[in-house]
C-alpha cells in the first residue's frame, strides 16, 4: 500500500470513540431488561394480580357464584405450576425468545377471551392458560437476559425484570378500579389493550435466541446438586408459604378482621404493590454489592419480622411497614435466589436454567399448597388471621434456620 493510500485509508476508516462498545453493550442490556420487565408485567403482574380486584365485580354482575370465583382464582395457580414444569421443554422445542413472545400474546388473548361469561369451563381454561404464561415467563425471561449481563449488574438487571410483578400489583389496586367504572367487560378490554401494547413494545428488544440444548461442550452433562443447592429449593418454597398470608388475606384482615372497611383494606394493598415495585430493584442491588448468599440471609430475617409484625401490633404504622416490606419481598426474593443459583453454579448456563426451573416449580408447589392449606386453617379456626401470619412467619424463620445450619456445617467440615 502506498503512503498516499495509507493516508486515505486512515481518513476513511471510522473512528471509534473510547468506551463506545461499553456504552452500546450497556444500552443493549437495559433494552433487554425492559423487555423482561414488560413480560413479567403482562404474564405475572397483570395476568395474576388484576383478577383479585375484579372478583367482587364478577360476583355482583352474576357472571359466576362466589364459590366458582374461588376455583377460577385457583386455576391461575395451577396453570403457573404447569408453566414452570413445561418451560424448559417449550424453550427447547421452539426457542426461549419465541416462547416468551408467544406467552405474552397468549396472556393478551386471555384478557379478551375473558370479556364475556361464555361458561365456567371457558373461563377456567383461560385462567389456567394465563397462569401457564406466568410460569413459563418466570422461568425463561431472566435466563434469556442474564447471560448478556455483566456479573456486577446481574442483581440489578434481575430486579428490573421482576419489577413488572410489582407494577402489576400496583395496577391491580389503582388501574382496575378505574377501568371498572366503565364496566366489567370494558375492564377486560382495557387490560387486553395494555397487554398488547407492552407485547408489541418489547417484541424486538429481546436478545438473539440461543437453543436451550446448545450447551458449550465444556459443561458437564450430568450435574449432581450440592446440599446447598437442594436446600435453596426448599428455602424458596418456604418463602412462598411466608408470602401467602399477605397476598391472600391482608385486605380482608384489615377490612373485616379489624373492622376498618374495604376502602382501608384496599389502601394497604396499594402499599403492598408500591413495595413490590421497588423491592426487586433494592434486593438486586444489595445482592450485587454484598453477594447473594449474605443478602438472601438478611432478606429472610427482615421478611420474617415483617410477616410476624401484625401478630405483635395492628397499629396503622405497623400494618403499613408490614405491607410495604412483605410486598417488596414478593418479587424481591426472586433476583436474590436467581443470583444465588448463579453463584453456586458458575459458568454452566444450562444447569443454571435447569436449577432455576426447579426453584420456580418448588415455589409454585409450596404457594399453591399454602393457599389451600391456609384457607382451610382459616375456616377451622373461625377466621383467626393471626394464626396465618404466625405460620407464614414460622416458614421463613425455618428457611433462615436451614441456611444458617448449612453454613455452620460447611464451615466445620
Amino acid at each position: 500500500m502506498t503512503n498516499a493510500n495509507t493516508k486515505q485509508h486512515l481518513k476513511t476508516r471510522p473512528h471509534r470513540r473510547p468506551g463506545s462498545d461499553i456504552q452500546q453493550t450497556s444500552q443493549r442490556t437495559w433494552r433487554y431488561a425492559v423487555a423482561g420487565l414488560a413480560a413479567s408485567l403482562v404474564g405475572l403482574g397483570l395476568a395474576r394480580f388484576s383478577y383479585t380486584p375484579l372478583i367482587p365485580a364478577l360476583i355482583a354482575a352474576k357472571w359466576f357464584s362466589a364459590s366458582d370465583v374461588v376455583y377460577l382464582g385457583a386455576a391461575n395457580l395451577a396453570g403457573y405450576l404447569a408453566g414452570a414444569l413445561a418451560a424448559r421443554a417449550v424453550a427447547i422445542r421452539i426457542g426461549a425468545v419465541r416462547a416468551l413472545r408467544a406467552m405474552m400474546l397468549l396472556a393478551t388473548l386471555s384478557f379478551f377471551a375473558s370479556s364475556a361469561p361464555v361458561s365456567f369451563t371457558w373461563f377456567f381454561a383461560w385462567r389456567f392458560l394465563s397462569g401457564l404464561t406466568g410460569g413459563i415467563i418466570m422461568v425463561l425471561a431472566a435466563s434469556v437476559i442474564l447471560p448478556h449481563t455483566s456479573v456486577t449488574r446481574r442483581g440489578l438487571v434481575g430486579g428490573v425484570i421482576f419489577a413488572g410483578v410489582g407494577l402489576g400489583v400496583a395496577a391491580s389496586g389503582t388501574l382496575v378500579p378505574l377501568l371498572l367504572q366503565q364496566g366489567l367487560q370494558q375492564s377486560w378490554y382495557g387490560l387486553g389493550i395494555l397487554s398488547a401494547v407492552l407485547t408489541l413494545a418489547s417484541w424486538w428488544n429481546w436478545p438473539a435466541d440461543v437453543k436451550a440444548d446448545a450447551a458449550p461442550s465444556h459443561q458437564p452433562k450430568h450435574h449432581r446438586a450440592s446440599p446447598v443447592e437442594r436446600a435453596l429449593l426448599i428455602q424458596y418454597g418456604l418463602n412462598a408459604v411466608a408470602l401467602v398470608p399477605h397476598m391472600v388475606f391482608i385486605v380482608d384482615f384489615v377490612a373485616r378482621g379489624l373492622g376498618h372497611g374495604i376502602a382501608a383494606g384496599s389502601r394497604y394493598w396499594v402499599l403492598y404493590g408500591l413495595g413490590a415495585i421497588v423491592g426487586p430493584l433494592v434486593t438486586g442491588h444489595l445482592g450485587d454489592r454484598s453477594g447473594f448468599g449474605p443478602a438472601l440471609r438478611a432478606a429472610f430475617l427482615i421478611e420474617a419480622a415483617a410477616v410476624l409484625l401484625p401478630t405483635v401490633s395492628t397499629a396503622p404504622a405497623s400494618l403499613i411497614v408490614s405491607s410495604v416490606v412483605v410486598g417488596a419481598f414478593t418479587p424481591g426474593i426472586v433476583p436474590l435466589v436467581l443470583g444465588r443459583i448463579h453463584e453456586l453454579i458458575p459458568h454452566a448456563t444450562e444447569q443454571q436454567r435447569a436449577t432455576w426451573s426447579h426453584a420456580t416449580t418448588s415455589f409454585a408447589l409450596f404457594q399453591a399448597a399454602a393457599a389451600y392449606g391456609f384457607s382451610w386453617i382459616y375456616a377451622q379456626t373461625g377466621g383467626d388471621y393471626l394464626v396465618l401470619f404466625s405460620l407464614g412467619g414460622g416458614a421463613v424463620v425455618l428457611a433462615l434456620a436451614i441456611d444458617l445450619g448449612l453454613a455452620l456445617t460447611t464451615r466445620k467440615a
